[in-house]
């Protein structure tokens, strides 16, 4: 196991190492001349070369590269003179637009995109799979039926119309549900949890139907096999087969999907938050995408990466605890 971990582990950092270099090439080498945009249209080519160098623009592409890489571990400066701005390690860049250290803006946006992930996890594993096998306990009846239309209805509907849709009933119409704002847990956890309620609905119904139809295709393939045969002919008891022998080794491609799409919103909700108005990762992604602010386009996108590499390493170490086959070879 340690040899395991060990060898995915140096496949991890080599594979950050090439995001890191791809997005690099596209977001600076291939993008047009950032000194530019910041400087805007009354500018001089004494001011582009000045913004150039203080942002190290003006340095080969490879030692550009290798300082960015050095800033994730050391740190780096920005600016000359008396104007420097320090950016303490990871540092991901600096803002073409507001100023800022990205890094310290992600930090500020980071827990708000995971109690978004988080809670739109936990909706549409719980219904995803007790949906996914009752439609497999109960195939070709009308349980399985029903099942079957609702997860082709939440398949079907576009993200950013089931956003709008639920907000106009519930929140315009209804008025049931408050409009997403800023406010603190501890300053009022009912206030809180209300202004989720729509966005976790909104992911967990699209992820909900996909992973309904995963886990009830697994199922019926698992209750073919011939361990559950030996366990009915032994005379347990159904809902002991179902749960224990079937659901079990059924789980294992859904575990698998669901580490990715967990980790892939960590990066960020872009379409869900972005409607919702709530301040996390993929808004941030949106309104940098909009100015064309490049450091932080780039740094949710490592970001994403460094999530998505992360999460396929634990998922595949949580297989032999869900799987013992998996355990056993």
């Amino acid at each position: 196991m340690t040899r395991y971990v060990v060898h995915r582990l140096g496949g991890m950092i080599l594979v950050l190492f090439l995001v890191c270099l791809f997005t690099y090439v596209v977001f600076f080498a291939l993008s047009p001349d950032p000194a530019v945009q910041i400087c805007g249209k009354n500018c001089t080519p004494e001011r582009i070369d000045q913004i150039r160098a203080n942002l190290g623009l003006d340095a080969p592409f490879l030692t550009q590269f290798l300082g960015f890489l050095g800033g994730l571990f050391t740190g780096r400066q920005y600016g000359g003179g008396t104007s420097i701005i320090e950016c303490p390690a990871p540092c991901l860049g600096y803002s073409f637009q507001s100023s800022q250290i990205v890094t310290d803006m992600i930090v500020q946006r980071l827990p708000v995109t995971a109690v978004v992930a988080i809670g739109a996890a936990v909706l549409w594993l719980t219904a995803g799979v007790i949906g996914g096998l009752v439609s497999a306990v109960r195939e070709g009846k009308f349980a399985d039926h029903f099942i079957a239309a609702l997860t082709l209805g939440g398949m079907s509907i576009p993200n950013y119309v089931l956003a709008l849709a639920l907000q106009y009933v519930f929140v315009v119409q209804l008025q049931w549900l408050p409009f997403p704002q800023a406010v603190p847990f501890a300053d009022d956890p009912g206030q809180w949890f209300a202004n989720f309620i729509l966005p976790w609905a909104v992911l967990a119904i699209g992820y909900a139907s996909s992973y309904t139809r995963l886990t009830r295709a697994n199922v019926i393939d698992t209750l073919g096999e011939n361990f559950v045969r030996t366990a009915k002919a032994k005379g347990l008891q159904p809902s002991l087969v179902w749960r224990r022998h079937a659901l079990r080794p059924a789980l294992t491609p859904v575990v698998t999907i669901a580490g990715m799409d967990f980790a892939g919103l960590l990066g960020g909700a872009l379409i869900t938050e972005t409607v919702f108005g709530i301040n996390g990762v993929g808004k941030l992604a949106a309104d940098s995408i909009t100015k064309n602010d490049q450091p932080v386009i780039m740094a949710v996108t490592l970001l994403a990466a460094f999530f998505v590499v992360v999460g396929n390493m634990v998922v595949d170490l949580l297989y032999s605890a869900i799987d013992p086959r998996v355990r056993a070879s």
